[in-house]
């Protein structure tokens, strides 16, 4: 069984310095329809301004991953860590117990396009903690490439739930098949261009929910990038 989530279906708040689109309810958008997917919780399409960004605010018993599409991204948190995290590299920082981070645009003429991801973590209480890894193109050409994982296989983020997140990117005509395991379910987020799931055709910001489905195969139509999830 599949759901579509259109993107054009999503929360959606221009705030000037933010243009940010709601896969699930967040903040100020709220739609009982769509709360989250099994352990997914958050899936947020952010367009920041040059020399604007996130200021210091907590977060608790969150997993919570930022993939950078284009631009890039200065990291800074109450654990010490702080890095420029650029367009191709995901950062996953543990919230745990409890944690202040700021996620600014340094640049000052460019906006940054990210998503950031929260996923339920196994058990709340954890250490807070922070990771960050880079992703070449070649990597993930014409293949899902792992990126998070609960064991931080093949030099994957680690994160504390039994989910599995990959990358893709396809040339037109290039199409990847994920196997999904019995007991587990997928999504699939269009990040870029425009693919054809299990025979429906999705665009850039399209989501699709996966349940019950021996295989997810994906087919680029265009030049195209894919965030595909794997959950108990």
């Amino acid at each position: 069984m599949i759901q579509v989530r259109k993107a054009v279906e999503r929360g959606h708040f221009d705030h000037g310095w933010l243009d940010t689109y709601h896969t699930f309810s967040f903040a100020d958008y709220y739609d009982p329809a769509h709360t989250g997917f099994r352990s997914l919780r958050v899936i947020n399409d952010d367009r920041v301004q040059a020399g604007q960004g996130f200021g210091m605010h907590g977060h608790r018993d969150m997993e919570i991953v930022t993939y950078i599409l284009d631009g890039a991204l200065e990291h800074q948190d109450s654990m010490g860590n702080g890095s420029i995290i650029r367009a191709g590299e995901l950062q996953r920082m543990t919230a745990g117990t409890g944690v202040r981070h700021s996620e600014f645009n340094p640049s000052d003429t460019e906006r940054v396009h990210l998503y950031q991801i929260w996923l339920l973590p196994q058990r709340k209480g954890l250490k807070p903690s922070y990771e960050q890894i880079a992703v070449g193109e070649e990597e993930k050409q014409g293949r899902f490439r792992l990126v998070a994982s609960p064991d931080g296989a093949a030099g994957s983020l680690t994160i504390h739930q039994d989910a599995r997140l990959y990358l893709a990117s396809l040339s037109p005509g290039e199409g990847v098949a994920h196997e999904i395991e019995p007991g587990r379910a997928a999504w699939l987020q269009v990040l870029r261009g425009s693919v054809k799931v299990l025979g429906n055709d999705l665009s850039a910001g399209d989501g699709v929910a996966v349940t019950d489905e021996n295989t997810l195969s994906v087919q680029a139509a265009v030049p195209s990038e894919v965030l595909l999830f794997d959950l108990v």
